[in-house]
């Protein structure tokens, strides 16, 4: 799998990266540490070998399951990138938070580190991007950290943080059925050559064509919170997935193969593929051997439209993360 290169910086990242929210475990249901520890392990052997993670995700939990998974394995042969949440974005939340992540992945540097959620989500505290920004720039020189990202911040946002330092990619919501960024994100990253990681660019399960009309989540499924899979919208995603079938038939892949292969063909953008077990691994990573033509990609983004194109202004996609700031 060719890398791409991050930003400015100097790390290679694989076009599609393995994804551990589930890990975990915490707004996820029917999770097994084992399935989790040889997805990963399968991942890197296909060559997703960017793995990325968050301190929130189960408190810890999921960086821990990782460092399991990559026992053994020499350290150069994956990138690791992790977040700090908004909780802790004063100097000194920072630093210890990255310390927490370097422990809990038994590893002395990160690849990546970005800010998770932008300052005064969920009601967290309005700490000004200057002081966030200078802790990452310090871990940056002193080596526990290669280079800086963002992750759901709007282009305001983005702006403000890149007079404090350099940042070398975005991680936003993005799939054939959430395309907010390209207003006036994605042109700002392509301006100032920043890598987009796009996260659930499968929309959460719903383009692997898996899920049918009256489908019910489990008790704790994060995904039930889901804008795309409410009312008329989820409705209108089924009625865009079956119109998507005679497209990835004729590449010989599966549905969720044709959503990540869409993802990774946009300006500057990798996708970040979650998987529950080492098959679902092995196929995420095939995906990057289908070819789509421009008469392809014209023809995906059409029925892509059918939904993106009746959604509301909302920037998130669950209803709980709509009081961040913009």
């Amino acid at each position: 799998m060719e890398k791409r290169t991050l930003g400015r910086s100097e790390v290679q990242i694989a076009p599609i990266l393995m994804g551990t929210w589930q890990a975990g475990k915490n707004l996820w249901v029917g999770i097994e540490d084992e399935q989790t520890t040889q997805a990963i392990r399968a991942a890197v052997e296909a060559g997703m070998t960017t793995i990325d993670t968050a301190e929130i995700y189960g408190e810890g939990y999921s960086e821990r399951i990782i460092a399991t998974a990559l026992a053994g394995l020499p350290r150069d042969r994956v990138e690791l990138a992790s977040k700090v949440f908004s909780t802790h974005l004063k100097y000194g939340q920072v630093i210890a938070a990255c310390e927490g992540s370097l422990k809990n992945l038994e590893t002395d540097y990160l690849d990546l580190y970005q800010i998770h959620w932008p300052a005064g989500f969920m009601g967290s505290e309005v700490v000004p991007i200057a002081e966030t920004m200078r802790a990452l720039n310090d871990l940056k020189e002193q080596g526990k950290i290669r280079a800086i990202g963002v992750s759901n911040f709007s282009r305001r946002q983005l702006e403000e943080a890149a007079q404090y330092g350099r940042i070398d990619s975005l991680q936003p919501p993005y799939s054939l059925f959430w395309r907010k960024i390209e207003r006036d994100l994605t042109p700002y990253c392509i301006e100032h050559n920043i890598a987009i990681l796009a996260y659930s660019p499968m929309a959460q399960g719903l383009l692997t064509g898996k899920f049918g009309l009256g489908h019910q989540f489990e008790q704790g499924d994060n995904r039930a919170g889901n804008q795309l899979f409410q009312g008329e919208t989820y409705e209108r995603a089924l009625q865009a997935i079956e119109q998507l079938r005679p497209i990835s038939d004729r590449h010989h892949c599966t549905l969720a193969q044709l959503a990540l292969a869409w993802a990774i063909a946009q300006p500057q953008t990798c996708a970040i593929a979650g998987a529950r077990n080492a098959q679902q691994s092995l196929e995420n990573a095939k995906a990057v051997d289908v070819k789509l033509s421009e008469a392809d990609l014209q023809a995906i983004d059409r029925i892509g439209r059918l939904v993106t194109d009746r959604l509301d202004d909302r920037p998130a996609m669950w209803e709980f993360a709509n009081d961040a700031p913009v």
